[in-house]
Parts: C-alpha cells; sequence; structure tokens
C-alpha cells in the first residue's frame, strides 16, 4: 500500500498559531491526581507497567511542601453500582473497581497526603468537575496550577483543560504523569503545550515552586 500523500496548505501548528508559552504566576498549587494502588499495582487491570511518574510526582510533593504552596490530592469512589458515574461509569468497565473505598482506590504511600492537604473525591475525569477545587484555588488566591498523576491522557488531560478554562496557569509536569502506553503519553502532552498548558519538566517545576516559597505550611 502507497503512503498517503501529504495534505498541502496545512500549517504547522507553531504557523498557525498554535504553542504559544504561557508565564507562571506567583501563587503556585500543586493537584496530586488520582496516585492510587490501581495504576501502580502489579496485576491490577489498569496497572501501567512502570512507577517512575510516582516518583517524580513524590519529589515534586516534596517541593510543594517545602514552598509553602497549596497542595490537593484527589481520587475516584463511586457509590455502589456505579450509580453516581453516569454514562463514563458504562463506558470504562475498570471504573467499577473504584466502587467504595477498596485497596485499588488508595492513594499510594510514596505521595499520602499531609493534614491540612484537601483530598476531593470525584467520579469523572477532571479534578474540578464536580469537586470544589475551583473555590478552593480561588479562596486561597492560587493564579498557577502544577498537575501531576494519572493518566495523562485521561484526568491528567482533562484537568489541564479545566484549568486553563478556569483562568488559572496550568503546568503539566512532564516526569511526573503517567500513562498506560508511550504513545497515548506522548500525543496528550504535545496537544497540551499546543492548546491548554505549558509542559514542563520536574526539574523546572522544582525550581520554580522555590523560586515562589513562603515557607512550610502550618501543621
Amino acid at each position: 500500500m502507497s503512503a498517503a500523500a501529504p495534505r498541502t496548505g496545512v500549517l504547522s501548528d507553531a504557523a498557525a498559531g498554535f504553542g504559544n508559552h504561557l508565564q507562571p504566576g506567583d501563587r503556585p498549587a500543586l493537584v496530586m491526581i488520582d496516585m492510587v494502588r490501581a495504576y501502580f499495582e502489579p496485576g491490577a487491570e489498569l496497572y501501567m507497567g512502570k512507577d517512575d511518574c510516582l516518583h517524580a510526582a513524590a519529589r515534586v510533593l516534596a517541593a510543594a511542601r517545602a514552598a509553602g504552596a497549596l497542595v490537593v490530592h484527589t481520587r475516584v469512589s463511586f457509590a455502589e453500582g456505579g450509580v453516581d458515574g453516569g454514562r463514563f461509569f458504562e463506558k470504562v468497565g475498570a471504573l467499577r473497581h473504584f466502587v467504595g473505598d477498596g485497596p485499588l482506590g488508595e492513594i499510594m504511600p510514596e505521595v499520602a497526603p499531609q493534614p491540612g492537604e484537601p483530598v476531593l473525591i470525584k467520579q469523572y475525569a477532571s479534578a474540578f468537575f464536580g469537586t470544589s477545587l475551583a473555590s478552593t484555588l480561588t479562596a486561597n488566591g492560587i493564579d498557577t496550577l502544577l498537575i501531576a498523576g494519572v493518566s495523562t491522557s485521561g484526568c491528567v488531560r482533562a484537568t489541564g483543560v479545566d484549568a486553563i478554562q478556569y483562568g488559572y496557569i496550568p503546568l503539566v509536569v512532564r516526569d511526573a504523569v503517567g500513562d498506560r502506553g508511550d504513545a497515548q503519553h506522548e500525543a496528550n502532552l504535545y496537544d497540551l503545550q499546543s492548546k491548554y498548558a505549558e509542559v514542563v519538566s520536574e526539574a523546572d517545576a522544582v525550581a520554580y515552586l522555590g523560586s515562589r516559597a513562603t515557607g512550610p505550611v502550618p501543621s
């Protein structure tokens, strides 16, 4: 089969006006999205096959705490039968593992919440949808949201899109997000950088947090 002829007259993303850079603000927060056992437990249906992003997220989390930044965690939990999960629960069969408070829905110990760090329970992809995240960020004067967690093509992407729509500057930490395959991970990072967020390295995220440090949050 011959290769398809390239489309003519189509500009590159950069030439078409995509990929402009957003300047991070002065009041960052970190959201840790669904860093639960289901994605890191060998043999689990949602297992990603590696845990690099977990360890990177733990380091970013430590930097956020040292800087005195607001930290918010999310996890997924459904009522019996997924009655509050709607069509999403029907579409993604693996979500049945998050009915109730079973072990696969537990946040990993490497990134376990500390006292004073809110844990938002969600049923859908975005950390904003159906939660108090936007009001919590607004009440704390946040202008920039660092995003770590899983999965890149699902909840990370949805949260990044909603973050910019709510007026925050989204910084997706490349090393601290993960997915079940490299193709969807890279494709979604590309789209996020082109249209919705800044995709930054772990080192840049840690340096940014250090530059905005206000000291540890009182326990």
